[in-house]
């Protein structure tokens, strides 16, 4: 089942936040993620807050229903126009995320940004990404979500090798998401991502190698590629626990990620965060930089989170109750924290170091300091931009980035 919310103290009815949160809010860019929780199926890797028809059957009727969920959407979009009052900000970019977004017709998904655009406007140039299953457009769709605003498409493509797919729960057919990519591009959009996952049990590196080939040959202009987390509680996880199928170790995930580098640096991809590629600055992610670097966004649907001026705060998660709070006039809101200098420095740490301009090292308290000067010693920092004051990670140190950033944020 999904995984549980964060602890946190309670919201206010309406969502208010303190005043300081708002403050400087001019100078920082604010961004839009909107959650549709809804999935035809479940894949085996899957613990997002996603359901499928039968998890929601017996669960409220109609407020759990996708067929009216644009609505109740745009109700939550309504009530951040009045949590932030004033704020003259316009929206800078905006994700639609899931889930399956494109289990919804392409006019729900822009009537979703119609009302960030008459609450909020779009700013000149702003970032409109929906993440799309392959199996759930076709041309007609893209075309009628282009015409609606959107910008960019990332699609699900996982792998290009039928029993990796099969291991994944992912209902799509190889070749589908390559093809998508050219109805993408006839559709009018500048900007398509393919999302590939690596360590996949059973995967070999000749499978890995031939995912790479068939994204990159499909020509896209971003490739996000992640390492398979097994999550507690999903069925894979059970399997592996059973004993069915094995355990992909650390080492395979380390030599399929050189693949990965290998593979798109040849094909003039750039990485710039650790598990994303693109081949120019304009192809980069917008709406994740934004996340990496602390500024604003406000995540609208079951289980989304939000971060404004230091305040955290996340939703209720199951579709029904979120509808029924926001019908009630009360915030969908579940909780929030007041994140502290110290917690925001952390955070700046952990983020800014997983990128291709590094972090400051100016964030860092002594400890810190000092480990990072082993780490450009031990070869994991690159000295020219240590010396320029900037901490970022060799492509050894992006393998070990999660130890890297332990050391460093003491």
């Amino acid at each position: 089942m999904p995984s549980v919310l964060p602890d946190g103290e309670p919201m206010p009815a309406d969502g208010s936040l303190p005043g300081h949160a708002l403050a400087g809010a001019a100078g920082r860019p604010l961004g839009f993620y909107l959650h549709v929780p809804y999935c035809a199926t479940r894949c085996g890797y899957c613990d997002f807050n996603t359901y499928t028809a039968s998890e929601l059957r017996g669960s409220g009727g109609a407020p759990a229903s996708r067929d009216n969920y644009a609505e109740t959407l745009v109700e939550e979009v309504r009530l951040a126009r009045k949590v932030l009052g004033d704020d003259p900000r316009q929206v800078a970019t905006v994700f639609v995320g899931g889930g399956t977004p494109t289990l919804l017709a392409a006019e729900d998904l822009g009537r979703m940004l119609a009302a960030i655009r008459d609450e909020f406007g779009l700013a000149p140039g702003a970032e409109v990404t929906t993440e799309a299953n392959p199996e759930t457009v076709d041309p007609a769709y893209l075309e009628r979500l282009r015409a609606a605003g959107f910008t960019r498409v990332s699609f699900g493509m996982q792998s290009a090798r039928q029993h990796v797919l099969r291991i994944l729960e992912r209902t799509h057919t190889p070749g589908r998401p390559e093809k998508c990519v050219e109805q993408a591009r006839a559709a009018g959009f500048d900007h398509v991502n393919l999302d590939l996952i690596y360590g996949t049990p059973g995967e070999s590196d000749d499978d890995w190698r031939a995912s790479l080939d068939a994204a990159i040959g499909a020509g896209p202009d971003h490739v996000s590629a992640y390492a398979l987390i097994v999550e507690d509680g999903t069925r894979l996880a059970h399997r592996i626990r059973r004993g069915e199928i094995p355990m992909t170790d650390d080492d395979v995930h380390a030599d399929r990620y050189l693949i990965a580098e290998q593979a798109l640096s040849d094909a003039g991809f750039h990485w710039y965060e650790v598990s994303n590629w693109a081949t120019t600055k304009a192809g980069r992610c917008r709406h994740n930089e934004l996340y990496w670097r602390g500024a604003d966004w406000w995540g609208a649907g079951p289980g989304a989170h939000s971060h404004v001026g230091g305040v955290r705060w996340w939703n209720v998660k199951h579709p029904g109750a979120y509808a029924q709070a926001l019908a009630e006039g009360r915030t969908p809101g579940a909780g929030r924290e007041v994140l502290t200098d110290e917690d925001r420095r952390v955070e700046r740490v952990l983020l800014e170091l997983r990128l291709a301009d590094g972090c400051p090292l100016d964030l860092l308290r002594p400890d810190g300091a000092r480990a990072a000067a082993r780490a450009l010693a031990d070869g994991l920092l690159q000295p020219a931009p240590y010396q320029a004051g900037r901490a970022v990670l060799t492509l050894r140190g992006r393998l070990l980035a999660d130890a890297v950033v332990r050391d460093l944020v003491d």
